[in-house]
């Protein structure tokens, strides 16, 4: 589950990290007077505007500004608030923009140069083990940097069962290029993002810039953060900082109804029982030549209720050109799901506009391509998966 920046810093600051504050405001209105209180609070003169969606690169595509005085506050929330927001991380239509955070300026003048780092946390899957990536090129697309320039990238692997040690949190200082203040304040800071990575049941805590400000500061600028969907169960107040709206709507109406559904780019949708059978299929599709529209598992039960809403949420993608379901009896019976296929079909009516394949292997699969084939529906039938996928290139081609 990704989060918004704000909340981000929320979570980070509850960990004793210190951040770029800031307040959220959803109108012109409500960022004047958040920018007021930050004067109060902080004596900042200036404030930064920025766009809240669940997408990186948001300077570049003109969600963060600066500004000087009230009146560029309230003009600058205006013209971000409500408009489509297109970065490198956005669908090509971009994400509306519904709230802006009015953050504090922390580029001040002082004794030092500010510099800017990149930090984040996240999981290893090679290793097992969690990771701190880092860098002296903060403020970049780290993509950027890890293809043009690999030297400037550090990694400092953790031991989940014996966590961060205090060598590590020095070593980053140091190969940040640190010393004195900023790098005690480093270490703290290293330490307590580690914590609430490890806190927050997060899959990735990513800082991009980690400022030192010229007076020797250590802070987050931004915050993207992502908590892992199967920890939310014990992190409820975490869970509750959940938007849809951020969310593809029909990935989370799939969600609602209980099916396990992605959506991607391709014209092919899949309904599949089972996690690694439907990976194969996307494959078998691939092979066939063509793309995957969706990942669906609708997993162990597929009759004629389960299989229509199946079908329903799958037809919402207006880029489907074919429909394949690949089910693996073993569970449920062919011969149920084939009959669950021929009543969804039936109760659809017209609303079915593409080809349908259907490959059913397991208990009853001989007597479930009987039910499909003499049913009358113009439903394509296969067993096996070479069949299925000549059955997908001859209903595209």
């Amino acid at each position: 589950m990704n989060i918004h920046e704000y909340q981000g810093k929320e979570i980070l600051a509850s960990y004793g990290v210190r951040v770029q504050r800031g307040i959220v405001a959803n109108n012109a209105v409500e960022a004047v007077a958040a920018a007021k209180q930050l004067t109060a609070e902080t004596g900042t003169g200036w404030h930064v505007i920025k766009a809240q969606i669940h997408a990186g690169g948001r300077g570049k595509g003109g969600g963060v500004k600066l500004a000087k005085n009230l009146q560029q506050v309230e003009e600058l929330a205006e013209q971000i608030i409500g408009m489509q927001l297109i970065t490198p991380q956005t669908p090509p239509e971009g994400k509306k923009v519904n709230k802006v955070l009015v953050a504090e300026d922390v580029y001040y003048p002082g004794e030092s140069e500010t510099s800017e780092f990149y930090v984040s946390v996240l999981l290893n899957r090679g290793t097992g083990r969690n990771m701190i990536m880092y860098s002296t090129e903060g403020g970049m697309d780290i993509e950027e940097v890890a293809e043009h320039t690999p030297h400037l990238i550090f990694t400092e692997e953790i031991d989940p069962a014996v966590g961060l040690q205090g060598f590590q949190a020095r070593r980053i200082a140091f190969n940040l290029g640190l010393s004195g203040n900023a790098f005690k304040e480093m270490i703290k800071f290293i330490d307590a993002l580690y914590n609430a990575y490890i806190g927050s049941d997060a899959s990735m805590f990513e800082i991009n810039p980690v400022l030192k400000t010229s007076d020797n500061k250590i802070l987050a600028v931004d915050a993207k953060v992502n908590i892992d969907d199967n920890a939310l169960y014990r992190q409820p107040k975490y869970a509750e900082m959940r938007d849809i709206r951020e969310e593809n709507p029909i990935e989370v109406e799939a969600k609602e109804v209980g099916l396990n559904y992605v959506d991607l780019d391709g014209t092919v949708g899949c309904m599949v029982n089972g996690a690694g059978l439907a990976m194969a299929t996307m494959d078998l599709i691939k092979y066939a030549g063509f793309e995957p529209a969706n990942f669906l598992d609708v997993g162990g039960t597929a009759d004629a209720k389960r299989v229509e809403t199946a079908f329903r949420i799958i037809l919402k993608d207006p880029n489907v050109k074919a429909i394949l379901i690949n089910i693996f009896g073993g569970i449920v019976r062919c011969d149920r799901v084939a009959q669950g296929v021929v009543d969804a079909y039936k109760n659809m009516g017209d609303a079915i506009n593409v080809p349908i394949i259907v490959r059913l292997q397991g208990t009853n699969a001989e007597i479930a391509k009987e039910l499909i084939d003499n049913s009358g529906m113009p439903i394509l039938s296969a067993v096996q998966f070479q069949e299925a996928a000549d059955q997908v290139k001859a209903a595209l081609s």
